[in-house]
């Protein structure tokens, strides 16, 4: 069995880290990569093969395309005549299977998967979709190889991958928000800028450690820290007034509206 990457990119990094560690052997893994220096710096640190777009590619079990949309025509089109019936996996953002099938001339075992940035410390979450031509052993590999970078959820519709982006793809960054701002109120209570960080990084990081821990629904650990009469809930009904909750779902909202845009325009603009 040979997993090839084409793209050796900062997510595809971490999904062979998580692989090796995971027990894939470095021989079942083969990157495509047009830098020279990366190409050697990867075989050296991970002890894998690796090869120019230029050079002919082992006979894969699956190919998994990490590459920004924009390039995914020129890669395809490399790639292409070497392809045969390999399971085609693809976390180029936007772009649909129906759109991947035809910059493959009509090739139809693709797995779409919508990864999101915790998966560079192998604590994401990624979005996944199969269409109806690939297989449960293909699903198993797909799900084996994801695991490398955190869980998974499956859809049974492709609609549902522009939710995915809109909570775990996006949610990385709404979080950053609030830290951000948590940091802010820190610094005007009159903290200095490193107490402030750490205070707000790491209440975040013990908040959602014993969230995960718990049996308890966030709403109920909200609760728990909220006295009546008390700083946290007269905190809460700020928070309530400024209608930070509905914002927050508003957000989402036009994230979701904005991926399904996107896969729109990446449809027409890259269509081979």
């Amino acid at each position: 069995m040979i997993i090839t990457f084409i793209g050796g990119g900062n997510m595809a990094t971490a999904m062979i880290g998580g692989m090796l560690a995971q027990g894939f052997s470095g021989n079942e893994i083969h990157v495509v990569e047009p830098d020279a220096a990366k190409r050697q710096a990867l075989t050296q640190q991970y002890g894998i093969g690796t090869s120019a777009p230029s050079e002919a590619l082992p006979a894969s079990t699956a190919i998994l395309f990490a590459v920004k949309p924009q390039q995914f025509k020129a890669v395809t089109a490399e790639v292409l005549p070497q392809l045969g019936n390999a399971l085609v996996i693809s976390i180029a953002a936007g772009i649909r299977i129906d759109t991947l099938s035809k910059f493959l001339a009509g090739h139809q075992r693709i797995i779409r998967v919508m990864p999101n940035t915790p998966a560079l410390v192998q604590a994401g979450i990624s979005g996944v979709f199969a269409n109806e031509s690939v297989t449960a052993e293909d699903r198993a590999l797909t799900q084996r190889i994801l695991a490398s970078i955190g869980e998974q959820v499956w859809v049974e519709d492709e609609a549902q991958i522009d939710g995915i982006t809109a909570i775990s793809g996006s949610g990385p960054a709404y979080i950053f928000y609030f830290m951000e701002a948590l940091q802010a109120a820190a610094r005007a209570q009159g903290f200095a800028p490193d107490v402030a960080h750490q205070l707000a990084y790491q209440t975040f990081a013990g908040a959602v450690k014993l969230a995960l821990s718990s049996e308890d629904d966030a709403g109920t650990l909200q609760q728990k820290v909220t006295s009546k009469g008390g700083t946290t809930e007269r905190a809460i009904k700020a928070l309530e007034t400024s209608q930070v909750r509905s914002t927050i779902i508003a957000a989402a909202s036009a994230a979701a509206a904005r991926s399904r845009e996107l896969g729109e325009e990446l449809g027409r603009d890259i269509e081979p």
